[in-house]
């Protein structure tokens, strides 16, 4: 009596060879990773925008009370010399305006506000920044 042994099918080593085979998951792995990467990119770029706008709004503000905040000078003449300032460096802060409401005999106080540059559609960001100081004045000490 002999053992009688029979060889698996060829077709069934292949099957098990394919199960356990990981072909084609970096390709998987790479399409699922690649969108979140650019995601991230692009909303660092964004912030990075935003923070500039914020500065220049920031900057024309300051600009604007150091002009205005003169002896001879009115707030009007500080805003002005903030839209001159825009003009200038302001491509960042889009349809920019400039106000004075709060200013007083004693103070000025500029306010810059706009949108940023999006790169993402759909996504609008707002800036507003202000700066005040008090006017010059003559006093008796």
């Amino acid at each position: 009596m002999g053992v009688r042994t029979t060889a698996p099918p060829a077709s069934a080593g292949v099957r098990r060879r394919r199960r356990f085979d990981d072909r084609g998951s970096f390709s998987l792995e790479l399409a699922t990773l690649v969108p979140v990467v650019l995601l991230l990119l692009l909303l660092s770029v964004q912030a990075g925008l935003w923070f500039h706008a914020r500065q220049v709004a920031l900057d024309a503000a300051k600009q604007g009370v150091e002009a205005g905040r003169g002896r001879t000078a009115s707030p009007e003449q500080g805003a002005a010399n903030a839209r001159a300032f825009l003009d200038q460096f302001g491509g960042s802060v889009r349809g920019a305006s400039v106000s004075t409401a709060g200013s007083s005999s004693e103070q000025v106080r500029i306010e810059v506000s706009g949108s940023v540059a999006t790169l993402i559609p759909g996504l609008t960001l707002d800036v507003t920044q202000h700066a005040q100081g008090p006017r010059e004045r003559w006093s008796t000490p």
